[in-house]
């Protein structure tokens, strides 16, 4: 027997499960399809468990500073089993929440593996074998994606990791190799190194954190540096040798070679959509580079097929894929005044150590737009609260439209710039111009106000530098 929904979400990670809420709200037959646990990747094994333990690394940096604060302590050592105890407790009590909105938004829940049979068909293999049939007017896929691997550096989930095992660690190991230096990478080797591992960051490109302004990148690479990460950018992996005791890692980079021991090695270099076996192809879904190709609303090629988050391809983001399933839902129910998701109105953190936050354009991005550009900065080594607290590694940058006030671009590094962002996405969200920026009272000691600064330089007239 064949059952019938309005919606069905294939995939319960932030995108599919917000997804499945705001279609129940708006009161359509709503089933959410998921094959492991609710949550999706960014809950059970990225976004949340990272964070739990980068805690964990922001106490032992505190640790090793506490003679500053005037504090001594001895016998102080790393217990990692019960930070990692901490960091799956998290995890355990958010997935139990999530279970609880399904319940109370009268959503149901399917536990199995989905696959596309028909227009508006699908089925749902469950772990004994068992296969039931649905109908559904609207399918949206949201399965996110997976650690990419490469060609001649293989997951062996013992020396090689994912973050699959690197958010989940049986011991500290004494030396890793971090290959990719993005958000992923950077978080990773901030965090093993905090907690006292020797760390070596490699990355292909001319700079790490490559999406990011470039004075950032810089900032960063320098305070990574200083505190004793190798970087190794224009750098490549020639060949991993594993061996008895360690292995060796190859790398090439500006014609010279060299040979890195390391006990693990992180693998950090991108995702891949989970398009496979999904019966994508068989209905015709287009594809690209290894993600679901959409439009601004989550429509894919198929009528009544869509897709969002990660599946889609970058920026992957959990705040992007809850956003794009809202707007996906609104719009395919009729809701009025629906707005397609603007991607330079995302913003995006990094919770390394300095942390990194940007929203929109970079300068040579403004710059290549052909507007003119007015820059504003403000070094948090003036910054009052980031001195008090002994934490004042970092900049505000904001670009502006020279023409029209128009907030283009903000660049964040220093501590929790990650909540601070939001100040700039609710400016970029009113229209707020330079001049609004301008008569905008921030609280006083603030990091914030660095923000305010920064947008006083851009308009020429600082305050305090």
């Amino acid at each position: 027997m064949t059952e019938r929904y309005d919606v069905v979400v294939v995939g319960a990670g932030p995108g599919g499960y917000t997804a499945a809420i705001r279609s129940a709200q708006l009161g359509l037959a709503t089933a959410l399809v998921e094959e492991k646990r609710l949550g999706g990747i960014c809950l059970n094994w990225g976004c949340i468990p990272t964070k739990a333990l980068l805690k964990g690394a922001e106490l032992a940096h505190l640790l090793t500073d506490l003679e500053r604060f005037g504090f001594h302590a001895d016998n102080v050592r790393l217990d990692l089993a019960g930070l990692v105890r901490h960091s799956r407790a998290a995890v355990d009590r958010l997935v139990t929440g999530v279970e609880y909105l399904m319940k109370k938004n009268g959503i149901t829940l399917m536990e199995g593996r989905a696959r596309l049979t028909g227009k508006g068909a699908l089925s749902v293999r469950d772990e004994s074998g068992g296969e039931a049939r649905y109908t559904a007017r609207h399918i949206i896929v949201a399965t996110g994606a997976r650690p990419r691997q490469l060609p001649n550096v293989r997951f062996d989930s013992e020396r090689i990791w994912s973050y699959f095992q690197a958010v989940a660690p049986e011991s500290l190991p004494g030396s890793i190799v971090v290959i990719g230096a993005g958000a992923i990478g950077v978080e990773f080797a901030s965090l093993y190194h905090d907690l006292g591992a020797d760390v070596t960051l490699v990355e292909m490109r001319d700079r790490i954190l490559p999406a990011e302004d470039a004075e950032v990148s810089l900032r960063l690479r320098r305070v990574f540096e200083k505190r004793g990460i190798r970087v190794r950018t224009g750098t490549q992996v020639a060949q991993v040798q594993q061996r008895a005791d360690t292995m060796v890692i190859q790398l090439q980079g500006g014609g010279e070679a060299e040979a890195v021991a390391a006990d693990r090695v992180i693998l950090a270099a991108g995702v891949q959509g989970n398009i496979e076996d999904l019966g994508l192809e068989r209905l015709g879904v287009n594809t690209r580079d290894g993600f679901i190709d959409t439009d601004a609303w989550g429509r894919t090629s198929v009528a009544g097929v869509y897709a969002i988050g990660d599946v889609t391809g970058p920026p992957c983001l959990a705040h992007r894929a809850s956003h794009a399933g809202v707007v996906c839902v609104e719009r395919l129910a009729g809701v009025a005044g629906v707005r397609p998701l603007a991607l330079e109105d995302i913003p995006a953190c990094t919770y390394c150590r300095p942390q990194v936050a940007r929203l929109g354009m970079t300068e040579a991005e403004a710059e290549g737009s052909g507007r003119r550009v007015r820059v504003g900065r403000f070094d948090l080594n003036a910054s009052g609260k980031a001195v008090a607290s002994g934490d004042d590694q970092g900049m505000v940058k904001a670009v502006f439209d020279d023409d029209t006030g128009e907030l283009l671009g903000a660049h964040m590094i220093g501590p929790e710039v990650t909540e601070l962002i939001q100040g700039f996405s609710i400016a970029r969200a009113a229209e707020a111009t330079d001049a609004e920026l301008a008569r905008t009272v921030f609280p006083h000691p603030t990091v914030s106000e660095a923000m305010h600064e920064a947008v006083l330089h851009a308009m020429h007239r600082p305050l305090h530098q």
